[in-house]
């Protein structure tokens, strides 16, 4: 007597890859006045620079597959990064930031959720976990308590809804945060932009900051942005030598590691 085969057992759904991290690193950190001197990200801070302590944040949260743009004085960087990161080139890093991040195109390509990070940030690694565990085709870190001034970037908003995002904001918005500069992105939004860097590229725009071609994605699709609030976290940007001395002195004892 003939039997049939048994049902083939069904098999687990795929799971999707882990994401891969942005960390843009390549400036020369001019603002920060003659005394210093490589990348801003080699900077010490309690006995860790701030590379070390990105590194450690990103680990602390099962984020290993990690890319440095870097440019000024890359070969010191790549020699601290050792093989903990990968590099990538950016040759033109006197101009402006967009081209630190279109350097990286294959990678917002690659099918991947996409971590994007500013490399001048000091930071509690509170921020790395909110970052991963949010839902959302892109999400972006905002803090509530705003910098004053036109250097910090904006994150402007009506209700609930993310409608502009710049430095010096264009529309009518009902209140605004400013970006810390960590987003993570979908595979199909870190593809778009890709396309929209490469776009601001082919038409000479490389003096632009990569913001703008965030803000793009932003005003095209708003509702696919999700903000998530982290004011009660401790950071700051570094850009200044105020920056340093606040770092040291105010944000480094709150710090969760």
């Amino acid at each position: 007597m003939q039997t049939s085969d048994p049902s083939p057992t069904p098999s687990a759904p795929p799971q999707p890859l882990p994401p891969v991290t942005i960390l843009l690193a390549a400036g020369v950190g001019r603002r920060l006045g003659d005394d210093h001197d490589g990348p801003k990200v080699l900077l010490d801070f309690d006995g860790r620079s701030l590379i070390e302590r990105h590194l450690a944040a990103l680990s602390a949260n099962g984020v290993t597959d990690i890319v440095v743009t870097v440019g000024h004085e890359a070969g010191a960087l790549r020699a601290v990064l050792g093989d903990r990161a990968g590099t990538t080139l950016n040759p033109d890093y006197r101009r402006g930031s967009l081209i630190s991040l279109w350097v990286q195109r294959d990678r917002l390509r690659s099918g991947r959720s996409v971590l994007l990070m500013d490399g001048d940030v000091l930071y509690d690694s509170r921020m790395i976990a909110r970052l991963v565990a949010a839902d959302g085709e892109a999400v972006l870190l905002v803090d509530r308590e705003l910098e004053p001034g036109d250097e910090p970037v904006k994150v402007c908003f009506r209700g609930n809804a993310i409608v502009d995002f710049r430095k010096r904001p264009e529309h009518a918005h009902d209140w605004h945060g400013e970006s810390v500069g960590f987003f993570k992105f979908s595979p199909a939004m870190a593809a778009a932009l890709a396309d929209i860097c490469e776009a601001y590229m082919a038409a000479g725009r490389g003096d632009l900051e990569y913001e703008e071609a965030i803000r793009d994605l932003i005003l095209a699709d708003p509702a696919a942005f999700v903000a998530v609030d982290v004011t009660d976290l401790p950071w700051t940007e570094i850009d200044f030598p105020e920056d340093v001395a606040k770092a040291r002195t105010t944000i480094l004892p709150q710090l969760v590691d």
